[in-house]
């Protein structure tokens, strides 16, 4: 039963946003209607307006082929490194949520420490990393791959913008499996499971919003990844960041940088609605705990 004085609304008992919650919200609203809303309407208006009012930009980012690959580059690293990322992030977000309160406490924290440091002091440490003198490149002799070429290549480029956005895959993933109600993967042991029977077909089904959380964050912030690329990266291999850096930067066509920053929106809002609407025809329910 509601508490006196509560407000809840008539679809699944959800309380209503009050005017003082409203009130609240209005300096974030503010702050992205100034800071990203309009920047993202006039420079999309000015990709519609510039040379000549029409789909002129569109059609010429549509018929040139650098631009198409780089997109498509863009794309494919950003798959490559949100499903290295998972595959990484799965297992350590797995060990926290079984962890007691010390060990959970550690793991976030090592999860948490690259945020102490920002990203360009990051990257220079790739640089040196990567370097043909350096560790990585090192190591890889005495495990006898040879000289592999790791600094200005498109490898090096993923293997550090995995490491950077690594804890934007944890945390989404920790946070939905420590909510999972284990008394689900004990029932399906209790009925004959095995243990690889009952994770695949109980415990994994249900981490899927947590997969899902993380990978679309990953994905998204690697399509707008510009300072790892740049620095590690080569100008034969750039990604879209690059581009539009590029066109903004040196070459003042605003209008064409518009166009691309547009195409990326819209490939960002397709990719929300589809894993929002796999998330829902794949975890109907729910398997969190309910301790009330």
């Amino acid at each position: 039963m509601a508490a006196r004085g509560s407000v809840i609304s008539p679809v699944k008992g959800r309380p209503r946003l009050s005017s003082a919650g409203i009130l609240l919200m209005l300096p974030a609203l503010a702050v992205v209607l100034v800071f990203f809303l309009y920047p993202v309407i006039a420079l999309s208006a000015r990709s519609f307006l510039e040379p000549e009012p029409g789909l002129g930009q569109y059609a010429r980012l549509l018929t040139d082929s650098t631009t198409l690959t780089i997109l498509t580059r863009t794309l494919v690293v950003a798959a490559i490194v949100t499903v290295t990322t998972l595959l990484l992030s799965y297992p350590y977000a797995y060990l926290m949520s079984l962890s007691g309160p010390g060990i959970r406490a550690l793991l976030l924290f090592l999860v948490l420490l690259p945020f102490w440091s920002s990203l360009m002091a990051r990257t220079f440490s790739w640089i040196v990393l990567l370097q043909p003198n350096g560790i990585v490149a090192g190591l890889l002799r005495r495990v006898g791959l040879g000289d592999v070429q790791l600094l200005g290549s498109q490898f090096g480029v993923t293997v550090a913008m995995t490491q950077v956005l690594l804890p934007f895959m944890v945390l989404p993933l920790f946070n939905n499996m420590v909510q999972i109600d284990r008394r689900l993967v004990s029932a399906a042991y209790s009925m004959g499971a095995s243990r690889t029977r009952a994770f695949l077909k109980v415990y994994l089904p249900l981490s899927v919003p947590g997969i899902a959380a993380g990978s679309v964050l990953v994905f998204i912030l690697s399509l707008g990844f510009w300072v790892t690329p740049r620095l590690i990266g080569s100008p034969q291999q750039s990604l879209v960041g690059q581009l539009i850096e590029t066109k903004a930067g040196r070459l003042l066509d605003f209008a064409g940088a518009g166009a691309i920053s547009l195409v990326l929106l819209v490939i960002t809002a397709v990719l929300l609605l589809v894993v929002s609407g796999g998330v829902r025809l794949l975890v109907p329910g729910g398997g969190r705990r309910d301790d009330g």
